[in-house]
């Protein structure tokens, strides 16, 4: 899946998908936490699915949730964030690396 916006940075791997560092991929992800609570809601993430052009937001808003929530309450926060990198490259054919 390529990101439609122009705010993500442009580097492209060979295969074609995005590249983000996880430095670059939470400051990103942050940009949509509305509420400036630290933690992304089901709600801020359907907007960050949104944002990549990608289908079936609220599907995948939800499963991205579930993959991530690891406490359950609802909301992935900064220690979470992790599970949510490994569910943007698995989902969402993004490439994240760790520098």
């Amino acid at each position: 899946m390529a990101f439609k916006t122009t705010s993500l940075n442009q580097n492209v791997s060979d295969d074609g998908r995005r590249e983000l560092t996880v430095k670059e991929f939470k400051r990103w992800l942050l940009r949509f936490d509305a509420d400036k609570d630290g933690r992304i809601s089901k709600s801020e993430l359907r907007q960050v699915l949104r944002a990549t052009g990608g289908w079936f937001s609220v599907r995948k808003g939800r499963a991205g949730i579930k993959s991530a929530d690891r406490d359950g309450n609802g909301f992935v926060d900064e220690c979470e964030i992790e599970n949510l990198i490994h569910f943007a490259q698995k989902e969402l054919g993004v490439r994240i690396i760790p520098y």
